[in-house]
């Protein structure tokens, strides 16, 4: 059982593919593409979110606080089977700095811990006080998956600084039913074909070249959240379902 820990910035950025293919032409000077990318091809990433039975965690989330957190579990097959290898992470992100702290273990692993509170055994030090604090997430917020969401990820890392990333993501799914890594990707898309969600990952600041590409290519930051964005498209769905429902009384 592996464990990943990080503290950073994320800043977020919704390209057109004009500015995306302009982007790609200067990255391969400065970055290269992250392990994940073997041959510099895309590579998926399959989640499931977990919030509370009235959705507080994004509820809070989407109202910008100071210090906010969220729980979700990660693979990178799909569908993952029983003995495919998980990621159970908690995020929090206090005053603009992301920490992110994980565990590894199995698929099955993981539905056992989350259904029973049964942890896998690890003599490890530092996984079993990440395990501490997901008890303690989970002992104050009763939480149950809530919602999926997947997508397709280019990612790069510095050649100069490999703790700057920049990973562009594309064919961004979600849905809120089926909450299983075990089911195949599928939902509804939350951005355009056209379109690709760029971040940001830095410990210090944005390297010089990036700063003035990003002004030549009119590109500014934006507030973007995977899980955020679905929920909102969720509740409008809703909002138009029963005000269909109303009108036709």
């Amino acid at each position: 059982m592996a464990i990943n820990t990080f503290a950073r910035k994320e800043i977020k950025f919704l390209l057109n593919m004009q500015q995306y293919n302009s982007l790609m032409e200067e990255i391969p000077h400065y970055m290269n593409p992250d392990k994940y990318c073997i041959g510099g091809k895309e590579y998926g990433v399959y989640n499931v979110y977990y919030d509370t039975s009235d959705d507080f965690l994004i509820r809070e989330s989407l109202s910008k606080p100071y210090y906010k957190e969220k729980i979700r579990l990660r693979s990178y097959f799909s569908p993952a089977g029983p003995d495919d290898l998980v990621f159970l992470e908690i995020k929090k992100k206090i005053g603009g700095i992301v920490a992110k702290r994980r565990v590894t273990m199995t698929l099955a692993e993981s539905d056992e811990y989350l259904r029973t509170g049964r942890k896998p055994v690890s003599e490890k030090f530092i996984t079993n006080q990440v395990f501490h604090e997901l008890d303690a997430f989970l002992d104050m917020y009763e939480v149950s998956p809530k919602q999926y969401i997947s997508y397709q990820r280019t990612a790069f890392f510095g050649k100069n600084d490999k703790d700057f990333r920049i990973t562009f993501d594309r064919k961004i799914t979600e849905r809120r039913e089926d909450l299983h890594l075990s089911f195949p990707s599928y939902g509804n898309q939350i951005i355009g074909e056209d379109q690709r969600l760029m971040e940001i990952k830095v410990s210090d600041g944005v390297p010089d070249w990036l700063i003035r590409k990003l002004s030549e290519l009119h590109i500014y930051k934006t507030s973007f959240s995977k899980y955020g964005r679905a929920y909102q498209s969720y509740i409008q769905s809703k909002i138009l379902t029963n005000r269909s429902v109303f009108t036709n009384v």
